[in-house]
């Protein structure tokens, strides 16, 4: 993605051009396209607007996408779970292929977008559905299923998977908020 690249759409953004960021804004734009990411899909559009926010969200993003302890297909499970969650178009078109190519079931990513309870096949995968799912329904974690969590993960992993869940929904809010799409990745996987 280029930084106008007509394949990502986000109607209620003006246009970011870099000629005209400020330093603030180019310092930021520097550490996103150097680091992991090397690309301003997603949220990152929207929150350049803000440089010091885009600061933070994009180290805090950094942190909990690569360095949570959980592995790659985990995570990203967890990311599709939110994204199903929030209906977060782009989130979903972005993170499906990644999820796929890190072991995510393709029956188990359907079931997700579907909003049909997925049957798992790996215990892991089984537990942090059940812990995004709780704490997203109910806005707490049972006994159980947090001491599952522990016993699976320890407490410092168990720590970055709900600062993981908490920082993809906001970067799915960020998403529908400024209705950016990704149009070159299909059409849309939820409804509106």
């Amino acid at each position: 993605m280029t930084l106008n690249d007509p394949t990502v759409r986000a109607p209620r953004l003006p246009a970011f051009d870099p000629a005209t960021a400020s330093a603030e804004q180019q310092a930021v734009l520097g550490e996103i396209l150097s680091g992991p990411r090397g690309n301003l899909d997603g949220p990152f559009l929207a929150w350049i607007a803000s440089p010091a926010f885009a600061q933070h969200a994009q180290r805090l993003g950094a942190f909990c996408r690569y360095e949570t302890g959980l592995s790659k297909r985990l995570s990203e499970l967890a990311i599709l779970v939110t994204a199903a969650r929030w209906h977060a178009q782009a989130e979903w078109q972005i993170h499906y292929p990644i999820a796929i190519d890190a072991g995510v079931s393709p029956a188990i990513a359907e079931a997700l977008r579907a909003g049909e309870p997925p049957r798992f096949d790996d215990e892991d995968d089984e537990l942090i559905f059940a812990f995004a799912t709780e704490l997203y329904e109910n806005r707490r974690v049972s006994d159980r299923t947090f001491e599952a969590a522990l016993l699976r993960f320890g407490r410092t992993t168990t720590v970055n998977l709900v600062g993981l869940l908490g920082y993809y929904t906001l970067v799915a809010m960020t998403l529908n908020v400024f209705e950016v799409t990704m149009p070159d990745r299909g059409s849309p996987p939820f409804s509106e």
